[in-house]
């Protein structure tokens, strides 16, 4: 079994990024920037693969790379993680223990005010709970996503039309299309926190944008879904917005209304 890691990254000296990030398994890194170049170079024995692009876009990135993959398993990964050592190892491993396994997801530490998720228990995930894991967390097999046709929104997610979300729609178009995925307790790195390419509040943008994806996300459960999402954030988020108004601009973001929240 190989491992290989996939890393979204922008702007980024990629001559110095897998000693940074600690990689420790052969890599491709696709580097979003000003120009279009390529070239590779050994870390600690590993084949690093770096594309540089001129353009935008965090759901194209991944999707270069995952085209390019060569590896068993894929890791996918952001410019701002840090492996622990034994990280690679840890995930193959759990691999081999649960052969039934198409997607596993891990945790990694990250600043509290960016926490969404933690892994304390083995288990399977489901459609239902499949909307607060980043994609840093995906380890799948590389075949079985190429073998469902599987790929990131274009629509989401910094760079995109709308705010965040192309890893919980991957995520979610892997469970419709019959993959197992399941979570494991395994920390695997920390994320060493940079100011976000998408989030600039809870503004208008942002709960129009929300109520986008959920559409493309819960279909027909969108709306109780949202509410569902509102209640238990609403003390953190209901302040420039009240509840009420808050989820009206996500039911407008679910019907897709035109002129509410866009740029």
């Amino acid at each position: 079994m190989k491992l290989e890691i996939l890393v979204s990254a922008v702007n980024e000296d990629v001559d110095t990024l897998a000693e940074r990030m600690n990689l420790q398994a052969d890599a491709i890194i696709v580097n979003q920037c000003g120009e279009n170049t390529y070239r590779e170079y050994t870390y600690q024995e590993h084949r690093i693969r770096c594309y540089s692009f001129a353009e935008r876009g965090v759901g194209l990135s991944r999707n270069n790379c995952l085209m390019r993959a060569k590896g068993d398993i894929c890791l996918f990964a952001d410019e701002d993680i840090i492996y622990r050592p034994g990280a690679v190892r840890a995930i193959e491993a759990e691999f081999e223990k649960n052969p039934d396994a198409d997607m596993i997801l891990f945790n990694m530490d990250v600043p509290e005010d960016r926490a969404t998720y933690h892994i304390d228990g083995y288990g399977r995930v489901r459609w239902y709970n499949c909307g607060r894991y980043p994609t840093y967390s995906f380890a799948a097999r590389t075949e079985k996503l190429r073998e469902a046709n599987i790929a990131f929104s274009l629509l989401f997610g910094g760079g995109a039309r709308y705010s965040n979300g192309e890893d919980s729609l991957f995520l979610a178009e892997c469970i419709r299309k019959g993959l197992k995925v399941y979570k494991a307790p395994v920390t695997i790195g920390k994320e060493n926190g940079r100011p976000s390419t998408w989030f600039h509040g809870y503004n208008e943008k942002f709960f129009y944008d929300r109520g986008v994806l959920y559409h493309f996300l819960y279909g027909k459960a969108a709306f109780l879904m949202a509410l569902r999402f509102l209640y238990k954030q609403k003390d953190v988020m209901c302040k420039e917005f009240s509840f009420r108004e808050a989820f009206a601009l996500m039911r407008r973001g679910i019907r897709m209304e035109k002129g509410a929240g866009q740029e």
